[in-house]
């Protein structure tokens, strides 16, 4: 039997078509380079910033309850996946070594438009 044919050999025919909320975006990569963002379009006519690449980061030092912007110099280790790391790839509870020392992600680069990040002591 043929794939999307009736045992008659009629078509089957979709019902509608994908409505624009329900297509599947493209997966973001969010790597060490120089700072670019991006703007979709959400549904009900939102907006959403999202990164696609960035070189700074919000740290935040939990002893004096500071928070300075740093320069990310390399990515040391992701639990997900480890050649994540190898391409300097910056998603959430990856460990980045920062001007100020090592820091864990603790937001999702690719959703919100920016990088946070808690020093490890």
């Amino acid at each position: 039997m043929v794939q999307g044919r009736k045992i008659t050999g009629g078509k089957y025919h979709k019902q509608r078509k994908k409505r624009f909320h329900e297509k599947i975006r493209q997966e973001r990569e969010v790597t060490i380079k120089e700072t670019k963002k991006k703007t979709l379009r959400l549904r009900g006519g939102n907006r959403k910033v999202v990164l696609l690449n960035a070189n700074s980061a919000n740290v935040l030092d939990p002893k004096n309850k500071k928070i300075k912007k740093t320069e990310i110099k390399n990515v040391v280790e992701t639990p997900q996946n480890i050649f994540l790391a190898r391409q300097n790839r910056l998603l959430k509870s990856a460990i980045i070594e920062t001007s100020l020392g090592k820091a864990k992600i603790t937001n999702r680069p690719s959703q919100e438009g920016h990088v946070n990040a808690v020093l490890i002591e």
